[in-house]
């Protein structure tokens, strides 16, 4: 059973605690899907056969570490997802979760659920930092989401829950595992869609305009987020612009992070934001893997443009690599708008 599902509850039979498709309880189908990378339930370990993988990446039963493939991806049509090694990191420390909600509760509107996490590569075990992240956001996110909550509070709920697992995993030694999150949901409404994110760090979010012509509902592309970073405090004190400040060589240096040593509250005020569109667009989550590549709005839009949400993943991505594939690259791309379809594969 997928830890996500921890407090999601069956419209069937009120039984807390689902899987990604059907109750456990009475097997009704679910309009909950959910899906986070790397997944370590995924792949037998070749040594002992053992399925479970712990969040450091050994084998629950022997201990060998798990051999993760370079990329990973998933397309559940309200949102694709990819994170890849890149050229230069021996492993990857981002991670990435999602939850989509399709008409799972009464009354509940259609709504996706995402988190992307970069681990700080700095501290011990980052890549535990930004597992245990996106999937304690998301998890809390959703199961706030089905109990009749709106997003904001449904954003902050994730958020919190996020700092609180990530705070609690064992520190060893001096540095405790730690990471950037972003997150994001996306509730569509019918006419119009909402989307809330909130953000800790680095990693970014953004509304990327679908096509290049000016329409009716078409928003300009934006950034939705503001780092915690030095550079980003450089910049809003006037001292450099944007350009600038990212040739700092301190300019990734994090001002507020998730961690065991972080503040009880690692998150400004400020740190959650709201808007509406008709669309058509594109909503990015991103790790600084891909947007120092693609610093400028129209950079990233140019990248996207025409292409179905799987597609722009994998051109975001490719680009980075051919860039030089400096740090691990995540992206989540959710469009907008989106409606489910009867076919669509769970």
């Amino acid at each position: 059973m997928s830890d996500a599902g921890v407090g999601l509850r069956c419209a069937g039979c009120a039984t807390v605690g689902l899987d990604s498709r059907y109750c456990v309880s009475c097997g009704r189908e679910l309009g909950y899907r959910y899906i986070a990378l790397p997944d370590h339930d995924r792949t037998p370990c070749p040594d002992c056969g053992g399925i479970r993988f712990g969040a450091d990446g050994q084998c629950a039963r022997c201990g060998r570490p798990e051999t993760v493939p370079d990329r990973l991806e998933a397309d559940l049509g309200a949102v694709a997802v990819l994170t890849d090694r890149g050229l230069v990191h021996a492993r990857n420390e981002d991670a990435v979760a999602v939850g989509v909600l399709d008409d799972m509760v009464p009354g509940v509107p259609t709504a996706v659920v995402i988190a992307v996490s970069d681990g700080v590569s700095s501290s011990v075990r980052p890549q535990v930092a930004s597992g245990t992240a996106v999937r304690a956001g998301v998890g809390a996110g959703a199961a706030a989401l089905t109990a009749g909550q709106p997003a904001t509070d449904a954003v902050m709920a994730g958020l919190e829950a996020a700092a609180q697992a990530v705070s609690a995993v064992d520190v060893s030694g001096d540095l405790a595992p730690s990471c950037t999150y972003v997150s994001a949901i996306v509730v569509h409404n019918g006419t119009d869609t909402e989307i809330t994110v909130a953000n800790i760090g680095d990693s970014r979010a953004y509304w990327l305009r679908r096509e290049s012509v000016d329409g009716p509902g078409n928003i300009p592309a934006q950034r939705l987020t503001v780092d915690d970073s030095l550079a980003q405090a450089l910049v809003d004190a006037g001292v450099l612009d944007e350009g600038k400040a990212m040739t700092d060589p301190r300019a990734h240096t994090l001002i507020r992070w998730l961690g065991a040593d972080s503040p009880p509250k690692p998150w400004a005020d400020d740190c959650v934001r709201t808007m509406r569109t008709t669309g058509p667009g594109m909503l990015l989550l991103c790790s600084d893997g891909l947007w120092n590549y693609l610093p400028t709005l129209s950079a990233l839009s140019g990248q996207v443009q025409g292409a179905a949400p799987a597609a722009a993943a994998t051109a975001l991505a490719e680009f980075a690599l051919r860039c030089g594939g400096g740090d691990n690259i995540t992206t989540a791309v959710a469009p907008v708008p989106w409606r489910p379809r009867k076919d669509e594969v769970r």
